[in-house]
C-alpha cells in the first residue's frame, strides 16, 4: 500500500482566540489538516500546528521523499522525513507538517489492521480519561463567567492561561486565581499556564517561584510554562524550588529537544504537542523517555480533532497518562468530526477503540472551516 498523494487543509473563519500578544484573529490559519491517500486502501488524517501555506511549502519539499512510500510503516518514513532535512533545521514547519504526515500514517496503519492506534503503541491501559478544559484567562471578574458555563458541560479539571497573568502586577494574578478557585469549587482539578512562550515574555525566575508560592495556596495542579521555553538552567532550579508541580515544553519538538530538558529534571510533567513534535511516532519516544525519568507525560493539546483523537491513543497506550486537554469552544474539535466529543456521567472521555484514530473527518464542516470543497473526494 504505498502514498498515493498528501493533500493540506487549513483551518480559518472562526479560529479561536491564543491569548497571544499579537492576538489571533478569526481568518487567521494555525492549524492545518493533513489527507494522505493510498493508491489502494484508506486515507489517513492528521493535523499540523502550522499555517496552510507553510505546510503546503513544506510538503513540496518533502514529496520526493514520501510519494510512492509504504503508508503502513509510519515510523520507518517520518523518519526518513526527518533525516532527510536536518538541512533545513530541526523543529519548525518541515517538522509540524511530519507530525500531521505521521499521525494520518498510524491512523491508515490501524484501518488496515482493524486496531485502534493505542493497541498498535503497545496496548491500552485505560478506555477512558479526564479531559481538563483548557480556557483563558479574563479580569478576576470575568472568570465565573467563563468556567461556570464549562463546569455545567460535566468538566472537572480546569486549566486557565494566558491573558492577563503574569503581565500586570501580583495582586492581578493572586485575583485571577481566586475567582477561578471559587467558580470551579475545592472538588475541582485547577491548572495554571502563564503563557511563558509568548513574545517578550515578561516572568523571570523570581517572578515564577513567588507565584509559585501563591498558586499552592489554591491548591493548584501544575504550575505551566511559567518562564521562556529557552530558560532550562531556570527552569530546573524553579522546579527544586517549587511547592506545586512544574510542567512544559510545548514548543520543542523532536526528542532530541526533550533529551537535555528531561535528563536535567526541568519539569515534573513534560508537555509535548502530537502536532508540532514529529507526530505520533516521535512523542511515543518522549514520553517512554520521560518514563524513565520518572517524569509525567500529559500531552499539549491546543490544537484540532485530530490532534485530541491521537492524545487519546497515546493517553490509553502510557500508564500515568490519566489527563488529556480539551480546547473549549472551538468547532476544530467540537465540530469535525462526524460523532462529535461527549463526556460521560463522571466527567470522562471515551477512548475510540474503532480502527486508527478511531474517529472520521465531518467532510461538510471541514469544506466550511477550510473553504476547500475537495475533500470531498476523500470519502472512505
Amino acid at each position: 500500500m504505498k502514498i498515493k498523494e498528501i493533500r493540506a487543509f487549513g483551518l480559518r473563519g472562526r479560529t479561536p482566540e491564543g491569548g497571544w500578544s499579537h492576538e489571533l484573529q478569526p481568518d487567521d490559519c494555525v492549524h492545518t489538516l493533513i489527507a494522505v491517500r493510498t493508491d489502494d486502501g484508506p486515507v489517513g488524517w492528521g493535523s499540523a500546528f502550522t499555517s496552510e501555506d507553510l505546510v503546503r511549502g513544506s510538503l513540496n519539499i518533502l514529496k520526493p521523499l514520501y510519494e510512492g512510500e509504504n503508508a503502513t510503516e509510519p515510523e520507518r518514513v517520518t523518519e526518513k522525513l526527518h533525516q532527510n532535512t536536518f538541512w533545513l533545521g530541526h523543529g519548525g514547519s518541515i517538522t509540524h507538517t511530519i507530525s500531521g504526515i505521521d499521525i494520518a500514517l498510524w491512523d491508515i496503519l490501524g484501518k488496515v489492521t482493524g486496531q485502534p492506534v493505542g493497541r498498535l503503541l503497545g496496548g491500552r491501559y485505560r478506555d477512558r480519561v479526564q479531559p481538563y478544559a483548557s480556557l483563558l484567562m479574563r479580569e478576576p471578574e470575568r472568570m465565573a463567567d467563563e468556567l461556570l458555563p464549562v463546569k455545567e458541560q460535566g468538566f472537572r479539571a480546569f486549566k486557565i492561561g494566558w491573558g492577563p497573568f503574569g503581565r500586570r502586577d501580583r495582586q492581578t494574578d493572586e485575583a485571577i486565581v481566586r475567582a477561578a478557585r471559587d467558580a470551579v469549587g475545592a472538588e475541582s482539578m485547577l491548572m495554571v499556564d502563564a503563557g511563558g512562550s509568548d513574545a517578550f515574555w515578561p516572568g523571570n525566575y523570581k517572578w515564577a517561584v513567588n507565584t509559585a508560592d501563591m498558586l499552592a495556596a489554591y491548591d493548584v495542579a501544575w504550575f505551566e510554562e511559567a518562564l521562556s521555553p529557552d530558560a532550562l538552567d531556570d527552569y530546573v532550579a524553579l522546579r527544586r524550588a517549587s511547592k506545586v508541580p512544574i510542567a512544559g515544553g510545548e514548543v520543542l519538538t523532536r526528542r532530541q529537544s526533550f533529551e537535555p530538558w528531561l535528563r536535567a529534571g526541568a519539569f515534573d510533567i513534560v508537555q509535548p504537542d502530537v502536532t508540532k513534535v514529529g507526530g505520533i511516532s516521535e512523542e511515543r519516544r518522549i514520553a517512554l523517555m520521560a518514563q524513565d525519568h520518572g517524569i509525567r507525560f500529559i500531552p499539549h493539546g491546543w490544537n484540532t480533532a485530530l490532534g485530541l483523537a491521537a492524545d487519546l491513543q497515546l493517553a490509553s497506550a502510557f500508564p500515568d497518562t490519566n489527563l488529556v486537554e480539551y480546547l473549549t469552544g472551538s468547532p476544530f474539535i467540537d465540530e469535525i468530526t462526524d460523532d462529535g466529543w461527549n463526556l460521560d456521567a463522571d466527567g470522562m472521555l471515551a477512548i475510540p477503540d474503532g480502527p486508527g484514530l478511531g474517529i472520521a473527518v465531518n467532510l461538510d464542516a471541514l469544506t466550511e472551516l477550510s473553504g476547500d470543497s475537495s475533500c470531498r473526494d476523500l470519502q472512505p
